[in-house]
C-alpha cells in the first residue's frame, strides 16, 4: 500500500485543510491506538503527546487523546515539549509510542503529527502504512470498562532537561561563556535557556514569548539573522539557534558568522577523532555539501548519503552501524547520547569540542572547505513530475554540463512542504547563484504551465 498522508517526517499540513482537522486527527488516534494496542501483549498500551506551541495544539492534542481513548490506549499529556524530549521521555518510561503534535519548522498555520516507537525512534514506514490502513476502517469505540486513561506529567520538563546535561561531560561546564539562545517561541523556550545556565553560561534568551501564532517567525534556525545580530548587540561569545520543535540546530560565532549542520557536524566528529574516541563513519544526505564529504575523505572516514529526512540518516546509521551523522539543515543524530536527533544535545556536543580543544568554532571548522551552495524553495500549486517535465530535464543538463563535473544540481520535491527544493553547488558561487536561478525558473514556469 502507498501512504497517502505520511510524509518524511509523519503527517503535515495546513491546520483546518485535509488532514489537519480534528475528525481526521481523531481518526488517526484510534487507528494508531487500534495498531498499537494488536502489538500490546499484556498491559494495556500507554502512549505519550507532546506538542509545540501552535494555538492549533491544544484542539489536536484533545482530538488525538479521545482516539486514543476510544481504541483502549491509556494517555500521558506533557504539553509544550521539544520532539526530542518526546523521543527520550517515550524511552525512559517504557511506553508503547510516542506521539509529538508540531509542524517544526514551518509557519504557526500548519501542524502535523509524528510518531515515535517505544525505542524513541521514528515509527518504520510499514508501522506507517498499517496505521494509513487502519483508517481506511470506520471509527468505532471500545466498551466503557476499556477505554483509555488519561495523565498529565507534571515533571517531563525537569527530567528532559537533565537527560540533556547527562550528555556534557561532567568535568567541564560553561563558566565564562556568553550565549544567545534563540528558541523560535516553540518547545524549547523554557528549557533550553534554563539548561544553558544551569551548566554555568551567562544566557542572553530571544524567542521565549510563544503567543501560539508566533512560533518560527523571524526567528529559530531557519531565521539565523536574528540570533546573528543579538550576539554582536550584547557582545556573546556564541549564538545557539533551535527550530520550533527543537530538534534543529545553527550557530554563529562572535562575529555574526552562521555555521550550519554540516558544520556543526565536522565539529563533533573532528572532536572525537581529536579524542581518540572515533569509531565508524558518517551519515550524510543528498543535501551533504561535498566539500565536507571530501574533508572525511582526507582524514580517512567513511561517508555515506542517504535521502534527506533526518529518519533515513537514522536508517543509514543502523545498518551501518555507525553513531554520528546529520543534514545541513541543522538535523544532527549522535546516537551515543540519544536515539533521534536533538537540537539542545547537538549544541552541548558543539560546546564540549570547543571546550576540550580550547578553540573558537571559526578556528576549529578552518580546515574544512565548504562548497558555494545554493537552495532555492520553488513553491508550486500542483505537484509536478520532475523527471517527466521535459523542460526542466533540458535545464538540469545544461547546467550540469556546464558545472563539467566540478558541481552538481539536485531537485527533488518536499516532504514537508509545498515546494520544490533546488539545489547547485560548484566551486564557483556567481555560476553556483546564476544556475540555480534559472533551474528555479525552469521549475516555475512548469508549474505555471500545468495549471492552464
Amino acid at each position: 500500500m502507498t501512504r497517502k498522508f505520511f510524509g518524511t517526517d509523519g503527517v503535515r499540513g495546513r491546520v483546518g485543510e485535509s488532514p489537519i482537522t480534528p475528525d481526521w486527527v481523531l481518526h488517526l488516534g484510534f487507528a494508531a491506538g487500534r495498531i498499537l494496542a494488536s502489538q500490546a501483549i499484556g498491559a494495556r498500551p500507554t502512549v505519550l503527546i507532546g506538542k509545540d506551541t501552535r494555538i492549533s495544539g491544544y484542539m489536536l492534542e484533545s482530538a488525538l487523546e479521545a482516539g486514543f481513548s476510544a481504541a483502549g490506549v491509556d494517555v500521558l499529556l506533557v504539553g509544550p515539549m521539544p520532539t526530542p524530549g518526546v523521543a527520550f521521555l517515550t524511552r525512559a518510561m517504557r511506553l508503547s509510542a510516542g506521539v509529538m503534535i508540531s509542524a517544526s519548522h514551518n509557519p504557526y498555520d500548519d501542524n502535523g503529527i509524528k510518531f515515535f516507537s517505544g525505542e524513541g525512534t521514528k515509527l518504520p514506514d510499514a508501522v506507517e502504512t498499517a496505521i494509513e490502513a487502519e483508517m481506511t476502517k470506520p471509527l468505532a469505540c471500545r466498551p466503557s470498562a476499556q477505554l483509555g486513561k488519561v495523565r498529565r506529567i507534571n515533571d517531563a520538563q525537569g527530567r528532559y532537561l537533565e537527560f540533556c546535561k547527562s550528555s556534557f561531560p561532567a568535568r567541564l561546564d560553561l563558566r565564562g561563556m556568553k550565549v544567545v539562545v534563540d528558541c523560535a517561541h516553540g518547545a524549547a523556550y523554557d528549557i533550553a535557556p534554563n539548561l544553558f545556565w544551569e551548566l554555568g553560561a551567562e544566557v542572553t534568551p530571544i524567542g521565549v514569548s510563544p503567543n501560539g501564532t508566533n512560533i518560527n517567525d523571524g526567528v529559530g534556525a531557519t531565521h539565523t539573522e536574528a540570533m546573528a545580530l543579538k550576539v554582536k548587540e550584547v557582545g556573546a561569545d556564541l549564538g545557539i539557534a533551535l527550530d520550533g520543535d527543537g530538534d534543529r540546530l545553527m550557530m554563529c560565532d562572535a562575529s555574526g558568522r552562521v555555521f550550519d549542520g554540516d558544520q556543526l557536524l565536522y565539529a563533533i566528529v573532528k572532536d572525537r577523532v581529536l579524542a581518540g574516541a572515533w569509531r565508524g563513519g558518517v551519515a550524510g544526505t543528498l543535501m551533504t555539501n561535498f566539500g565536507l564529504e571530501r574533508r572525511f575523505a582526507d582524514m580517512g572516514i567513511a561517508f555515506a548519503r542517504a535521502k534527506v529526512g533526518d529518519r533515513y540518516v537514522l536508517e543509514l546509521l543502523a545498518e551501518r552501524g555507525w553513531e554520528v551523522g546529520g543534514e545541513n539543515s541543522g538535523h544532527i543524530l549522535c546516537l551515543d547520547k540519544h536515539s533521534t536527533g536533538d537540537g539542545t544535545i547537538s549544541a552541548l556536543q558543539v560546546l564540549a569540542a570547543l571546550a576540550r580543544q580550547q578553540s573558537s568554532l571559526a578556528d576549529f571548522t578552518a580546515d574544512l572547505h565548504m562548497y558555494p551552495q545554493r537552495l532555492i524553495n520553488v513553491r508550486t500549486p500542483i505537484e509536478l513530475d520532475l523527471a517527466a517535465t521535459p523542460s526542466i530535464q533540458a535545464t538540469v543538463r545544461e547546467a550540469e554540463g556546464t558545472l563539467a563535473q566540478k558541481g552538481r544540481v539536485l531537485l527533488r520535491a518536499s516532504g514537508t512542504e509545498p515546494v520544490i527544493r533546488v539545489m547547485v553547488e560548484g566551486e564557483d558561487k556567481e555560476l553556483v547563484d546564476r544556475l540555480a536561478e534559472t533551474i528555479a525558473n525552469a521549475v516555475r514556469q512548469a508549474a505555471a504551465q500545468a495549471l492552464q
